[in-house]
């Protein structure tokens, strides 16, 4: 039987109702305000919706606010992820200990955590219709050299009187773990809590409830500039449809901060990604095996592929990064997602007969591929505050395609910062935002680059197993 080709670059998520997509609360555009948020993903319309509320419920006054997007809502990263709300309990844990200390790591564990549930009690409390499940994920190990070395750590860290999560499960023989994964070939498997959701509806709710409450959405409309050229302290914004006058702006556009700030040029790096959705076609009489959880496939320590099971017996799956680290144009600072990197949907077609036990004649195939730009961070660390001298600027930004447990919190905290004119250093001590996401001078001084030394290490590995 034959199967109909995808059509290239459509995003599966963005196939939900569009009635904002190309949303202008005004014909006209704003002239002035108390703040401008740039971008209208995660990261933006959460910022929104908790100025727009929390102002309602914290008897403050609501700050007349606008959203300025470039293109129509939600089309970025977050119209384009892997729909993965996915802690990382234990993988970063390692080099985070390393790096910052045991407290610092404990940090940075304890807040991915607890976004998990925060997310899920804002969609109850908002009753948000937007797919969410709250599973467990599976991080699967098909090499055994990386397995020894990860279960090791592990040990290790435990031994110095490290405390991971009590729900991290760690499956130590190979047999067990490929029964229980159902991945084929696995060495090794942990699980923990995570989650997934449709993110362009959970963004698109937070955006109306914003709205309701007098927030201005106006899409299509690009940031040219940014001015501070006004005696009061206030900002201009320039637009290809005129200008705004703001007392604060939050940048929330992530890959694209370095375009209207220049002190995140190699600080936050627009990285090119690939996602595809895989599914069984109806008429053929096969059904989709049944899998409960979300997954991590890692086949060396820095070369994994990432996936969801849906409700309906679809896969959503992103990764493939082997097809294109050699290559740095087609990933490091492209911006360009209107391609595909080459050789992705090759690697991506009967991705389920190959990896997955019981998968091999369910004639499962893909029905959407699409490119999405990231936000990678050079110490890949997310920078949340103010932006050291630009009074009333503030950024939260540089996901490093791990926004989904990230970004709700980073919001919330920022969206408080803003209303309080405290310091960065307020988000730690005030809301548990992790150190080492802080936005800090010495932070935008350090000339390391992690980006480049992970694609190299991708590309050493690889060679190394051919």
């Amino acid at each position: 039987m034959a199967f109909p080709h995808p059509q290239p670059m459509t995003s599966y998520w963005l196939s939900a109702a569009a009635d904002l997509a190309n949303h202008r609360t005004t014909e006209s555009l704003p002239t002035e305000a108390d703040v401008v948020i740039i971008g209208s993903g995660f990261s933006g319309s959460a910022a929104a919706y908790f100025l727009a509320t929390q102002s309602r419920t914290g008897n403050v006054k609501c700050p007349s606010t606008v959203i300025l997007e470039a293109r129509q809502v939600c089309s970025g990263a977050t119209g384009r992820n892997g729909g993965h709300m996915k802690p990382d309990t234990y993988y970063s844990a390692a080099e985070a200990y390393r790096n910052y200390g045991p407290k610092v790591a404990d940090e940075l564990i304890q807040f991915e955590t607890q976004q998990m549930f925060d997310v899920k009690r804002l969609v109850d409390a908002e009753r948000i219709d937007c797919d969410f499940e709250m599973t467990r994920a599976f991080d699967v190990f098909t090499d055994q050299q990386t397995a020894d070395s990860v279960l090791q750590t592990h040990e290790e860290m435990k031994s110095k009187g490290f405390s991971f999560p009590d729900d991290l499960h760690v499956i130590t023989d190979p047999k067990r773990a490929e029964q229980i994964s159902g991945v084929r070939g696995a060495k090794a498997a942990l699980s923990f809590t995570a989650g997934s959701v449709w993110p362009y509806k959970m963004v698109t709710h937070l955006l109306r409830r914003s709205i309701e409450e007098g927030v201005n959405l106006q899409t299509t409309t690009p940031v040219q500039q940014i001015l501070g050229n006004k005696a009061d302290g206030r900002w201009t914004v320039k637009t290809n449809r005129g200008n705004i006058v703001a007392k604060k702006i939050i940048m929330a556009s992530n890959a694209y901060t370095a375009a209207l700030f220049p002190e995140f040029k190699e600080k936050i790096v627009p990285v090119r990604g690939v996602v595809c959705r895989i599914s069984v076609p109806e008429g053929t009489g096969k059904r989709a095996p049944h899998l409960n959880n979300t997954y991590a496939l890692r086949f060396n320590p820095e070369h994994f592929d990432y996936l969801i099971s849906r409700s309906d017996g679809s896969i959503v799956v992103g990764g493939a990064d082997r097809c294109a680290v050699e290559k740095q144009d087609y990933w490091y600072g492209n911006t360009d997602d209107s391609q595909l990197i080459p050789e992705t949907e090759k690697y991506f077609t009967r991705y389920m007969q190959r990896m997955f036990n019981g998968w091999e004649d369910s004639k499962a195939h893909i029905t959407d591929i699409w490119s999405g730009i990231m936000g990678w961070s050079s110490d890949s660390m997310p920078f949340v505050g103010k932006l050291p001298g630009k009074p009333g600027i503030f950024i939260t930004a540089g996901f490093t395609g791990h926004g989904m447990p990230r970004i709700l919190g980073c919001s919330k905290a920022l969206v408080e910062l803003v209303q309080s004119d405290g310091e960065t250093i307020d988000m730690n001590t005030k809301n548990g935002i992790p150190t080492p996401y802080l936005l800090t001078e010495a932070r935008l001084e350090d000339k390391t680059n992690n980006i480049i030394s992970y694609a190299r290490n991708v590309t050493s590995n690889l060679k190394s197993r051919l």
